[in-house]
């Protein structure tokens, strides 16, 4: 799955919402593939939650999650998409929301799962942002109440998409990969080395995570 970009875009955060600003584009369309891809992949499974990651950062994981929700929810699937990169989070940014309150106040009992969901106006898109700035994010996200998290979300979302730190840099990644059905690898043309491409996909395999597709992006 390869994701061609004609031309540089600007530094804009709106614009990487780029399904969201111009569905008709040839990028919303190769995001409308991928969709496609990962459920030709999952065919015949009962997978519904899916995490994004990448072997670095700066490679387009947040990107590339924020376009692929919007293209799910377009297909008038109820979508949500948290943002478990506890350390540098940028979700709310791109969707311009508060992060005041999020997924790590949820996992330290702060306020309830259904009172951190931000709902966008695009589609059936809701969003769980970061949260306040937690110093312990792998006891975070190994608990058993980000288990329970991911249960309640399924009840009530059709898919569940989660962005996350690289997957070669903390053990966040790894653990959070563990609980989900499928993983999507970015890699970014011209940045991402092979060797970390093929270290990360050996990583995943020793972890028995299900690898659904490689996204290059750029």
């Amino acid at each position: 799955m390869v994701i061609n970009k004609k031309k540089k875009q600007t530094a804009s955060k709106k614009r990487t919402l780029i399904t969201s600003s111009y569905p008709d584009s040839i990028i919303s369309e190769q995001f409308r593939m991928i969709q496609t891809n990962i459920k030709f992949s999952v065919a015949g499974e009962n997978s519904k939650i899916f995490l994004i990651t990448s072997p670095g950062d700066g490679e387009g994981k947040s990107t590339t999650a924020s376009n692929l929700a919007i293209t799910i929810a377009q297909q008038k699937e109820k979508v949500l998409l948290i943002d478990a990169n506890l350390r540098k989070p940028s979700l709310h940014t791109f969707f311009r929301t508060s992060n005041t309150n999020g997924l790590t106040d949820i996992l330290n009992g702060r306020i309830s799962f259904y009172d951190a969901i931000i709902h966008t106006e695009i589609g059936r898109l809701d969003i769980v942002p970061s949260g306040t700035v937690a110093n312990n994010p792998v006891e975070l996200l190994s608990s058993p109440m980000m288990r329970d998290l991911l249960i309640s979300a399924l009840r009530s979302y059709d898919v569940v998409l989660i962005d996350s730190n690289s997957i070669l840099d903390v053990t966040d990644t790894k653990l959070l990969a563990k609980q989900c059905d499928g993983v999507v690898l970015v890699i970014q043309n011209g940045k991402t080395k092979f060797e970390k491409a093929a270290e990360a996909k050996k990583v995943l395999e020793f972890a028995k995570v299900k690898l659904v597709g490689v996204v290059m992006n750029k």
